[in-house]
């Protein structure tokens, strides 16, 4: 195992959080900086968490596309080294099954589920269990993540597959255009209830693609709640440090 990698002013990483990547073979440049992310950053940290979305779509372990292949050539490569690799199913990747998780050498965790990082209990969850606001996107949502629904989706030739998910990410953006912001975020009820289900005092979650460190208090106890940020214009990266400190950072493409 290569040794755990160090922030420039000498600092250890705990663990790493990486969300919303949206990987595409449309947008080439955004693999190439998470390949590089993976290389330079991921190899020899402790944990590498992936709370969803790491494709923009995912029509099962059978695509036979180069991407899918290139990534878990480079998450596998990261696993070698010793690094536990983590993904929870997002909503544009829900598909991902474990064919795919151990080519890739990733587990698969459930969404939400409890992580712990230097002894300390977390909460980590894709995000869209938080917007309770948009009923819609929740009615889809369990829709798709019905057991019998899958099967008979995974059962199409890949080709309808294909023609699936297009219509399905242009029927979300039209979705996301036609509501008010504040109804595609985490509603601040939500977060209070899930902060008391849980008992925990930090959560990390994506999927708002709104990253910021909230600091707010549920009955009287401090709480964390930070949003990770995703990867349209550039890299996005939470870093937890075994001093106990954090940084949400951007990660720019290269020129």
């Amino acid at each position: 195992m290569e040794p755990a990698r160090t922030a420039a002013d000498g600092r250890r990483v705990r663990a790493l959080f990486v969300s919303d990547l949206h990987l595409d073979q449309v947008r080439p440049q955004i693999t190439e900086r998470f390949l590089a992310f993976l290389r330079e950053e991921a190899v020899g940290v402790p944990a590498l968490y992936i709370p969803g979305d790491l494709f923009e779509a995912w029509i099962g372990d059978d695509d036979d596309a180069e991407l899918p292949a290139q990534v878990a050539g480079a998450l596998r490569a990261v696993a070698d080294s010793g690094t536990r690799v983590a993904f929870l199913r997002g909503n544009r990747d829900f598909l991902v099954g474990q064919d795919y998780a151990a080519r890739a050498g990733f587990s698969i965790l459930p969404d939400p589920c409890m992580i712990a990082s230097g002894g300390e209990p977390i909460l980590l969850l894709h995000g869209d269990l938080l917007c309770w606001d948009d009923e819609k996107y929740l009615a889809v949502r369990r829709q798709v993540r019905d057991p019998d629904w899958q099967r008979a989706l995974l059962a199409r030739p890949l080709a309808e597959r294909r023609a699936f998910a297009q219509a399905a990410r242009q029927s979300s953006a039209a979705h996301q255009q036609s509501m008010a912001l504040d109804v595609g975020d985490a509603a601040p009820r939500a977060v209070e209830d899930f902060f008391r289900r849980y008992g925990v005092t930090r959560m990390i979650h994506g999927h708002t693609h709104r990253p910021a460190v909230h600091e707010l208090a549920v009955d009287g106890v401090p709480r964390q709640r930070i949003v990770l940020g995703d990867w349209y214009e550039q890299g996005s990266v939470l870093r937890l440090y075994e001093d106990g400190g954090i940084e949400l950072a951007g990660l720019p493409l290269p020129d």
